[in-house]
């Protein structure tokens, strides 16, 4: 009998999952991760991880399998809270959940899995996994969740084959609601749980709250950009190879403090976002302000009216070399090559048309439509059809 851990979070769809493992014939252990202790910094009076690791305790004790707690807070730290605070000091946006499923629930978490016996490891993620076989080896494929309000094959955009291999996602081909109903029937605790929001596994942290008490407020100048600055009508110059077409239409503006008008003051350009509406408090404006780009060198916020904005919208971006991941080693590019995919920014952005092109230091990503806020920190997943094959992180 084949042996799997489940990493059983507190929520509905971990549950779920370990229920139809156990259906499946398989030997089932829940192991909850802890990956979090500073209690400073969890909003509200609400003690998260206890109320999940007791959810997630009461699942194994109706189900009747082995659970036990790990704590990983030490590697969660170092690997995650540490990685974001540089990523936001460099005004970069990261995305802790993308590295949380690459850094711990597929490598510190499996591997305590597999010294415990397992053959494989399994989470609640709503995506898929399939097997096909390439010059003679098997080689795993990440397909998207059937449930496409819920697909999360984003997230695990930077698994390996290696972990793919050794992963199982039971509730890949259901829905949300499907999910719900078999939790319901089954009367586990979790049937009815709200989905979990904030940081993974760390549970009702909220973001700028938790960057302020790490990184020192600064009081810096907000600066609207006119749509019609002449910055958003530099000329691509003539007769310039493709490399140096996409380099132009993936270059990152340089804004000057002295190029709009300032309309208010923040507390710190490494606390926003490219795209952030939310949290400027400039009121009298016509439109609503978007943040366009940060500079964390002089702290200045670069803004602009409405969502239409040019300083918004990119045809193509950048993923250097060291950062180019594919799932699917066996379709990677070599310099010189393109592929046609469909591709996405961030999680629950449909998918959007787009080449890839490979040189010598790193791939250029050219989408049909310009796409609107591209942030540097953040991953671009490619698909092909619903597999996504690899994915980088924006620079």
């Amino acid at each position: 009998m084949k042996r799997v851990v489940v990493g059983l979070s507190g929520g509905v769809d971990s549950s779920v999952a370990a229920y139809l493992l156990q259906q499946q014939g398989y030997e089932v252990i829940g192991l909850f991760m802890k990956n979090w202790h500073d209690d400073s910094v969890t909003i509200s009076n609400e003690c998260p991880w206890l109320e999940d690791s007791n959810d997630a305790l009461l699942v194994a004790e109706k189900l009747g399998i082995p659970f036990q707690t790990v704590d990983l807070s030490e590697e969660y730290k170092e690997k995650i809270v540490d990685y974001m605070f540089n990523e936001y000091e460099k005004g970069r946006t990261p995305n802790p959940d993308v590295l949380c499923n690459r850094e711990i629930k597929f490598d510190v978490f499996m591997k305590i899995a597999l010294s415990l016996g397992a053959d494989y490891v399994a989470t609640g993620h709503y995506c898929q996994k399939s097997e096909i076989e390439v010059d003679g080896k098997p080689v795993y494929q990440l397909i998207a969740g059937a449930d496409n309000n819920k697909d999360q094959s984003y997230f695990l955009c930077q698994l390996s084959q290696e972990q793919l291999s050794k992963a199982l996602f039971p509730i890949g081909a259901l829905t949300k609601p499907e999910v719900r109903e078999i939790a319901a029937e089954m009367e586990l605790v979790t049937a009815e749980k709200k989905d979990s929001q904030g940081l993974c596994f760390i549970g009702k942290v909220r973001l700028p709250e938790f960057l302020q008490q790490k990184l020192q407020p600064k009081e810096g100048k907000i600066v609207q950009v006119d749509k019609n600055d002449p910055i958003y009508t530099v000329e691509k110059p003539a007769g310039i190879s493709l490399e140096e077409e996409l380099k132009f239409e993936s270059r990152k503006l340089e804004y000057l403090p002295t190029m709009g008008k300032v309309v208010g003051k923040h507390q710190g350009a490494h606390y926003f976002t490219v795209g952030q509406r939310k949290g400027l408090n400039v009121g009298g404006t016509t439109d609503p302000l978007f943040v366009i780009a940060t500079d964390v060198e002089t702290n200045t916020i670069y803004t602009g009216l409405s969502s239409q904005h040019p300083g918004l919208f990119k045809k193509a971006l950048f993923v250097g070399n060291s950062e180019v991941h594919w799932v699917r080693e066996d379709m990677t590019l070599k310099s010189g090559e393109k592929m046609e995919v469909m591709a996405r920014i961030r999680y629950r952005q449909p998918l959007q048309k787009a080449t890839l092109y490979q040189f010598e230091d790193g791939m250029y990503v050219e989408f049909e439509e310009p796409q609107s806020a591209i942030t540097e920190g953040q991953f671009v997943a490619w698909y092909l059809e619903n597999e996504l094959v690899g994915s980088g992180v924006i620079s």
